[in-house]
């Protein structure tokens, strides 16, 4: 196992410390509404459009811990409604998410998801629903799947 590997092993282990770190620095009117729901997706869309205003605010070295719990927050909520697990990639270097967390083996997934991106994704798209629509996505995916079979 590399120092890399160590590392990711650690992040998952802290994976409901960090949340609920990260839930205690949000307001309260926002934390309670955290729920794991597909709901709370809109919720914290909100809170960091509301955080910040441009791409480069939510990039700042000053927010990694605060960002890393919404990204935390956001690929837990996936991962309770879809399955899956959390992984980490450091064999290819030309792989766009190489070194971050994604989320493998939900339900009818194509393609990795990694929740970092739909968080600093929905940064510059400011829409309010991007992170939701993505999951709704996922659960269009999942019904067509099932219809089929």
């Amino acid at each position: 196992m590399t120092t890399e590997d160590d590392q990711f092993q650690f992040w998952l282990m802290d994976m409901s410390d960090a949340i609920d770190r990260f839930l205690q620095s949000v307001p309260t009117q926002v934390a309670t509404r955290l729920d794991y729901s597909p709901e709370s997706l809109n919720v914290i869309e909100e809170y960091i459009l509301d955080r910040y205003p441009t791409i480069d605010d939510i990039k700042k070295q000053s927010e990694a811990k605060t960002v890393d719990g919404m990204a935390r927050y956001v690929g837990q909520v996936f991962r309770k409604h879809f399955g899956g697990k959390w992984i980490i990639d450091f064999s290819d270097k030309k792989n766009a998410f190489y070194g971050l967390p994604q989320l493998s083996g939900m339900q009818e997934q194509r393609t990795a998801s990694c929740p970092l991106t739909l968080v600093t994704a929905s940064t510059d798209r400011r829409t309010g629903k991007f992170i939701r629509t993505v999951f709704e996505n996922y659960r269009q995916r999942i019904a067509q799947a099932q219809q089929v079979s």
